[in-house]
């Protein structure tokens, strides 16, 4: 399946006008502006141009799904999708990169899209949105896995078709971030532990905090090899947040939710994605 047609043309339209130019209504490409921020040497145009292709590898494969425009700031702290809107009813989306280290920056916005997939795409608008929850850390863990996702398709996307033919040569950092940070250490599952039995000592810890990197970095590497043998399954974020809100529902409550309110077509990957956890 080919990207959404125009969303490059239309990004760039984005970055070049005001921030209030555009009207924020969900429409079926993902339209992008880059405030002027402390992003170092980077320029805004060429974050922008980064995103697009960022949120490309993701977003070719929800062609049902419908976004509001995307606002991209600078933060000093984190990385963050905000949960509110601002003034001109746009997605705002934090990124804490600075300087042309454009794998950062994929990384981090792959992420903070995933999240906007989840909660404010037309679709996950209609779902859960209490700003915490037992299970958010299972939306974390897919959006880290979104990140890797990403990154490890970006460099056979620059590879071939780079935003600009000098940053051909940026391919393989792309692969090489993706490969170092499932590589560190406090990624691994512990030596002769099975994935199940570590979660079975982890998934209170993670109830309690969702952000827990190291913890959402070791389920993510359970994930990444079923989305990337089935893409078109990224849609599917989109009904993660559907369903009763309980805010300590169970993890089986959860997927069984989340089954329900999607598609037929996404339902057996998002069993494959329970049985990662026995569920």
């Amino acid at each position: 399946m080919l990207p959404r047609r125009h969303f490059l043309r239309t990004l760039a339209a984005a970055v070049a006008s005001p921030l209030g130019a555009l009207r924020a209504e969900p429409s079926s490409d993902v339209r992008v502006v880059v405030e002027r921020g402390a992003w170092g040497s980077a320029p805004p145009v060429d974050i922008a141009k980064v995103a697009a292709g960022t949120a490309a590898e993701l977003w070719r494969w929800c062609p049902h799904t419908r976004m509001d425009g995307i606002r991209i700031y600078h933060r000093k702290d984190w990385p963050q999708t905000d949960f509110g809107r601002g003034p001109d009813g746009r997605i705002a989306i934090g990124l804490a990169a600075e300087n042309p280290r454009w794998s950062q920056f994929a990384f981090q916005f792959a992420h903070e899209f995933c999240h906007a997939l989840a909660q404010h795409s037309e679709t996950g608008m209609r779902g859960w949105h209490e700003p915490r929850h037992a299970n958010l850390w299972l939306e974390e863990c897919l959006c880290e896995t979104a990140s890797l996702f990403a990154l490890r398709c970006l460099a056979e996307t620059w590879r071939a078709r780079p935003p600009y033919r000098n940053w051909r040569s940026f391919a393989p950092a792309h692969a090489s971030y993706a490969a170092e940070r499932l590589a560190e250490p406090q990624h691994q599952l512990p030596a002769g532990q099975s994935f199940r039995e570590w979660f079975v000592q982890n998934e209170n810890a993670l109830r309690t905090n969702a952000a827990l990197r190291e913890k959402n970095v070791i389920v993510a590497r359970q994930f990444l090899p079923l989305f990337e043998a089935a893409p078109e399954n990224w849609e599917a974020v989109t009904f993660l947040n559907h369903g009763p809100r309980v805010k300590a529902k169970l993890l089986a409550a959860k997927f069984a939710d989340w089954q329900a309110a999607a598609p037929p077509v996404h339902r057996a990957f998002i069993a494959r994605l329970g049985g990662v956890f026995g569920v």
